[in-house]
């Protein structure tokens, strides 16, 4: 997988609107699977910290749910796969004020909201999910990545001001952005995100452990919203090529999920146009195709 990937990686380039992320490495590849029967294959960076980025609005989507409710998190945000960048907001003017999935800026901000109202300490609770979901307690907000956010983000505050204004947001659209922003600072390296990627893949259940971490009907709505919008406008390309529910972040991670079979995750900074990892995709288009892990290619229930 990492020599298939290695050749494509020089046409991407680091995230830059976030200037902390500007300082990523393109060069660095990270590969990682795990198994329900404990093994775990990785190659090359599996050590190295990143920045989780969006790849946590998933934790925030399993969060609101367990807090807020099925009825209350889908009257503020949609399901539909927007075809727009991540981070646009131009439908929510011109087709519907609310966000149209959790998995673009606005929807997760959204999302997030949600989560304030049902936690009397959002951000810890979001802090132990991921631990727990990642299975390493030592997972942390990244302070300077933080920082960095934070001061950039004006266009994420411009669509919560605008979802305060038509009444979506259940908090101050301030504190609900400088929540999101934290959301998306905590440091994670594939190893980790490939252990959540297995919780994913066995339906919530630590299969260490046999513990059922999420409710296996709140895993299915993630994995379904994964796959029809995890990677960005990007994401009906890679259902085709990859076939597998995925996440993907700025920070240069994926998250991906292969069902009852396995967890899987790559780091690869250089990202495409549309914000997706060049390297993450090609290694998980190379392990799709040769394990056969395609949701539609006759293999992947065996």
């Amino acid at each position: 997988a990492e020599r298939y990937a290695r050749p494509h990686m020089d046409q991407g380039k680091v995230a830059t609107y976030i200037p902390e992320l500007a300082k990523g490495d393109a060069t660095k590849l990270g590969i990682c699977i795990r198994t329900p029967d404990g093994e775990e294959y990785c190659q090359g960076d599996c050590q190295t910290e990143f920045s989780i980025q969006s790849i946590s609005k998933t934790i925030t989507l399993i969060l609101a749910l367990q807090t807020a409710g099925y009825d209350r998190v889908f009257s503020k945000v949609g399901m539909e796969p927007s075809g727009d960048a991540f981070n646009s907001m131009i439908r929510l003017e011109t087709l519907t004020t609310h966000p149209m999935n959790p998995m673009i800026n606005a929807g997760a901000i959204a999302t997030t909201s949600c989560c304030i109202k049902g936690c009397a300490d959002p951000f810890g609770a979001f802090l132990t999910l991921a631990r727990t979901l990642c299975g390493r307690e030592t997972i942390r907000l990244n302070k300077e990545v933080f920082t960095s956010e934070y001061q950039a983000g004006g266009r994420n505050r411009a669509m919560a001001y605008f979802m305060q204004s038509e009444n979506l947001l259940e908090w101050d659209a301030e504190d609900v952005v400088e929540l999101y922003f934290k959301m998306c600072s905590i440091n994670v390296n594939v190893r980790d995100l490939a252990h959540y990627g297995l919780v994913l893949a066995c339906n919530g259940k630590d299969p260490a452990t046999g513990k059922q971490l999420v409710d296996p009907w709140i895993c299915r709505i993630v994995k379904t919203l994964m796959m029809t919008c995890g990677m960005y406008d990007a994401s009906g390309e890679f259902a085709v090529k990859v076939g597998l529910p995925a996440k993907s972040g700025v920070g240069g991670g994926i998250l991906a999920s292969a069902e009852s079979r396995m967890g899987l995750a790559t780091f690869a900074p250089g990202l495409d146009k549309r914000g997706n990892s060049i390297g993450g995709w090609y290694a998980l288009e190379f392990l799709s195709q040769n394990l056969g892990l395609h949701y539609f290619s006759g293999q992947a229930a065996e």
